[in-house]
């Protein structure tokens, strides 16, 4: 089955044709139709079809979007919120056709709160753009998803990134949210109070929501100081599971790590080639710790302890900010590098997330897997969190390739929910896996459903999204 049948949602042909010219009217020429850009604000990641929307819209204010929603909401037209396109799990596909509302124009920083460690920002301020913003006050946002994405669909899918394992997650670092609701209305969630036991935690409902319950047009952000002094270097070891062992290792002696990232030797290749490392190509963990000078400095000799004792090591590491740099560039250009391995493949870039005990097992099955179907899937992971992704390099014009493919994730979806993990740790469900939701979480997905028909009856917003259809 195609993965645009999952979850099939019928066009309202005469309600799109009304709302195309009302919001022509309303927004000029921050209104297109062109196939090209309707294409570009359709999936276009992964390997997933594209399902272009019939227009779309470029707001520069909450009102804007009101407006937007408001109009489609008369005429139950559905509504796809747009940030920068780098979801992986068809987040931006239109099934029903619709209109893409992108909100890179709504990228203004708000305020900043240096006292209070926070900031306000719209939803088209990437990550990159707020810290450059901030370098000045000391201050960072460290929620690094690999694309420099927008923070607006960084809360829209929950994102993390290599400095979740210290820092958190967008769900521990949004402390409120304005969004536009199924009826035009606008709701903010909370105030900038670190702490609430006011009512429902609307704010968590909304992040992580991949746009099916109101589109966010402002966001209030955790922030966090620059630390004095920041090491990280290069770990290799032996094999995936010694690195993996020390990976659990580090977590339970409570070492305050900031980023413990899993390469393995496939992926090691890529970026060796790429990014031109000089390290072994064999499973290495990148490591980062944040502290004072003395504080960096006894955490990096503490995990090159650990490293030795699972027969890794040398630990090589360093506080050279530009060769720290090049390291984590690297890291981020992780999927690019994977490209290289398969010139002409398209990758299927899929992640779970499990107990950190299960980690180590999950990944060698995982990797016994990739061998047994002869599949080119090198893997990455934000170890200290058991989160790993895997790329799968595949011939997208070829239908067993990508039965094949299928099939490889759908065993890793079940493989890591039967860990008592998660079949997404930061991509999130979209139109990809859908098919796993119930599996995980069986009648939460009914209630998720009754949330969904209360705030958005009509279903517009994003429809056809991890819910699945039965």
């Amino acid at each position: 089955m195609a993965l645009s049948d999952l979850n099939p949602v019928e066009r309202n042909e005469e309600g799109i044709a009304a709302v195309l010219g009302i919001l022509k009217q309303q927004l000029g020429e921050r209104f297109q139709t062109g196939q090209a850009i309707r294409s570009q604000h359709a999936h276009t990641t992964t390997y997933i079809p594209t399902q272009a929307p019939d227009g779309v819209a470029f707001p520069e204010t909450t009102a804007e979007v009101q407006e937007i929603v408001r109009a489609c909401a008369a005429h139950r037209v559905p509504v796809i919120a747009f940030g920068v396109g780098s979801s992986l799990e068809g987040h931006t596909n239109a099934p029903g056709g619709g209109i893409s509302v992108d909100t890179s124009r709504m990228n203004r920083i708000l305020a900043v709160n240096p006292q209070d460690l926070d900031c306000t920002v719209e939803p088209g301020v990437t990550r990159e753009d707020l810290n450059r913003h901030l370098r000045d006050t000391g201050l960072f946002f460290p929620i690094d998803p690999g694309a420099n994405a927008s923070l607006g669909g960084m809360a829209a899918t929950r994102a993390s990134g290599t400095n979740a394992v210290r820092y958190g997650t967008m769900r521990e670092n949004v402390l409120s949210l304005t969004a536009v609701m199924a009826d035009g209305e606008t709701v903010t969630t909370g105030k900038r109070a670190k702490k609430s036991s006011a009512g429902y935690d609307l704010t968590r409902l909304l992040v992580g929501s991949e746009g099916t319950l109101g589109i966010i047009t402002a966001l209030t952000l955790r922030l966090q100081g620059i630390p004095q002094a920041i090491s990280g270097g290069v770990c290799p070891f032996p094999s995936v599971e010694a690195a993996c062992n020390a990976v659990i290792a580090t977590i339970q002696m409570g070492i305050p790590v900031a980023r413990i990232e899993l390469v393995n030797a496939l992926q090691m290749r890529a970026m060796k080639n790429y990014s031109k490392l000089d390290y072994p190509e064999s499973p290495c963990l990148f490591v980062e710790f944040h502290g004072s000078d003395a504080g960096v400095a006894e955490q990096a000799e503490t995990f090159g302890m650990i490293a030795e004792e699972n027969g890794g090591g040398p630990f090589l590491w360093t506080s050279v900010a530009e060769e720290r740099t090049k390291l984590w560039k690297a890291r981020h250009d992780a999927y690019w590098s994977s490209l290289t391995l398969r010139p002409g493949a398209k990758g299927l870039s899929t992640d779970v997330c499990v107990p950190i005990s299960r980690f180590a097992e999950c990944v060698l099955e995982t990797e016994a897997d990739i061998a047994e179907m002869g599949l080119i899937a090198p893997i990455v992971g934000h170890a200290g969190d058991g989160n790993f992704h895997v790329l799968v390099l595949m011939d997208v014009n070829d239908p067993k390739e990508i039965a094949l493919s299928e099939k490889f994730v759908a065993r890793l979806n079940m493989r890591a929910i039967a860990m008592d993990g998660t079949c997404t740790g930061e991509h999130g469900i979209g139109q990809g896996k859908i098919g796993f939701l119930r599996h995980e979480l069986g009648h939460g997905v009914d209630i998720m459903r009754t949330i969904k028909q209360a705030l958005d009856p009509l279903d517009i917003m994003n429809p056809g999204k991890i819910l699945p259809g039965n």
